[in-house]
């Protein structure tokens, strides 16, 4: 039995009976909060006296000394071999699931890849959880945790948590149940748009489309007095849906049964924030596909290329009978791995014996093989760091199967005959304004970019 860190509301340590232990004053209370928000790493001296005391006070003449004597009266207060000094800094001699944040972040990582993968049940129990875990502001005992980035990410997290909460209730045929929760959160952070694409699914779904259309307006509104933008796509294919629902079917002299949707193939993941400023070069991605079988898009870490490659290759799903299928490069660590984590990918690992017997332990044969008679569409996502082995890799490919097109996103072309290579360049401002208020409002919510021009 460990101790028991809490930092999800004000700081409370419990010993392993369950039982509380008085921490004594605010400095304490903000050392400990500190030193939990490390979750078992050291924590540099100069990055605790930081967060202890409040920038407007200034710090004590002898940071050193008054942090030791900290250090000290909290030594004293929940044993000595709490808290331990290594050459990084003082370290919580802490397991990450003794500290309620970390434990939050891991339910909450869990709860959102289930809902991803279309388990909302587990979802909503995962979610629960980790919601039921907060007692209050994140880190509530920093002097300056208004602008603290540890106390700004634990918030955002907690409200990433509720919106897939919600998001697993109204999957669940649940959506009658989270309206008054999920208008509120609307009415905090208008120009989340991901967030009013969910209030208005929950209309819907609860037998409320004129209410549904409504809360469109609103939004639409919304964007354009503050940001000058119109929705984007996700907005704009739910109020397309919502209309056609509103009008009535044209009546047919032969009715036809509809024929059943074909199951979307690949292993795209739905996006759990909105597609903001790049419809030109979707656009443009989304035509030269058709006609080159290599396009590679180049930019910096950061510009937004993963996410510009993912969306473009949702929008050509039809165009690739077997598939759109993503490889995220970015773990691969030994370029002699590249194939087998490739092929992982796509799914089309054999079982050994039968791979041994066919074609040899080759992982790239087995790939080409896998990939020869397909039509399909392939995304070497971060191809930066093992770009001569995904250039080998998508030359062989391209060259033994027909049917494949490849879009690879990196930092550098990867010189391949027949590359066409595409640039991304920044957002434009207004645009990138826009993405920022987004975000901001997911992270913080009532944060809105004209508070602060």
């Amino acid at each position: 039995m460990t101790y028991r860190y809490l930092v999800l509301g004000p700081t409370r340590v419990l010993r392993p009976d369950g039982a509380e232990t008085g921490l004594g004053g605010a400095r304490i209370r903000a050392l400990l909060a500190a030193l939990a928000a490390g979750g078992g790493r050291p924590v540099a001296a100069g990055a605790l006296t930081a967060r202890i005391w409040h920038r407007d006070e200034g710090r004590p003449a002898d940071e050193t000394a008054a942090l030791q004597a900290l250090v000290g009266r909290l030594r004293r207060t929940i044993g000595p071999q709490a808290v331990e000094l290594t050459p990084g800094g003082y370290r919580l001699t802490a397991d990450q699931d003794d500290i309620d944040l970390f434990r939050f972040e891991t339910l909450t990582l869990r709860g959102t890849a289930a809902l991803e993968a279309e388990r909302p049940a587990e979802a909503a129990v995962l979610l629960d959880e980790g919601l039921a875990l907060w007692r209050g502001p994140a880190l509530a005992d920093l002097p300056d945790r208004q602008t603290d980035p540890l106390v700004i990410r634990a918030e955002q997290r907690r409200s990433e948590a509720r919106h897939g909460r919600i998001a697993a209730e109204v999957a669940l045929g649940r959506a009658s149940g989270v309206l008054t929760e999920l208008t509120a959160l609307a009415a905090e952070t208008p120009l989340d748009e991901p967030l009013q694409a969910l209030r208005i699914r929950a209309l819907a779904a609860s037998g409320r489309p004129a209410q549904a259309l409504q809360a469109y307006e609103e939004t639409r509104t919304a964007l354009v007095e503050r940001l000058g933008t119109d929705p984007g796509a996700e907005l704009r294919s739910l109020h397309a849906g919502l209309l056609a629902e509103a009008r009535p079917p044209l009546p047919a002299r032969h009715p036809l049964p509809a024929p059943a949707p074909a199951p979307a193939r690949g292993n795209l993941r739905a996006r759990l924030t909105s597609f903001i400023g790049r419809e030109r070069e979707l656009a443009d991605l989304a035509t030269v596909l058709r006609t080159h079988r290599l396009v590679t898009l180049i930019g910096p870490g950061g510009a937004g290329k993963t996410r510009l490659a993912l969306e473009t290759a949702e929008q050509l799903a039809h165009h690739a009978p077997d598939g759109v299928w993503a490889a995220e490069l970015a773990p691969v660590r030994d370029a002699a791995t590249l194939p087998e984590a490739v092929l992982t990918a796509l799914g089309g690992r054999e079982p050994q014996l039968r791979a041994v017997e066919r074609h040899g332990d080759d992982p790239l044969v087995r790939l080409v093989e896998h990939c020869a008679r397909r039509r399909m569409l392939l995304v070497l996502d971060n191809c930066e760091h093992v770009v001569e082995a995904a250039a080998a890799l998508a030359e062989r490919l391209l060259e033994h199967c027909p049917g494949l097109t490849v879009l690879a996103t990196s930092r550098e072309p990867l010189n391949v005959p027949g590359e066409l290579v595409r640039p991304l360049d920044p957002l434009p401002a207004p645009t990138a304004l826009r993405l920022f208020a987004e975000r901001g409002a997911a992270a913080r919510p009532g944060f809105h970019t004209d508070d602060d021009p």
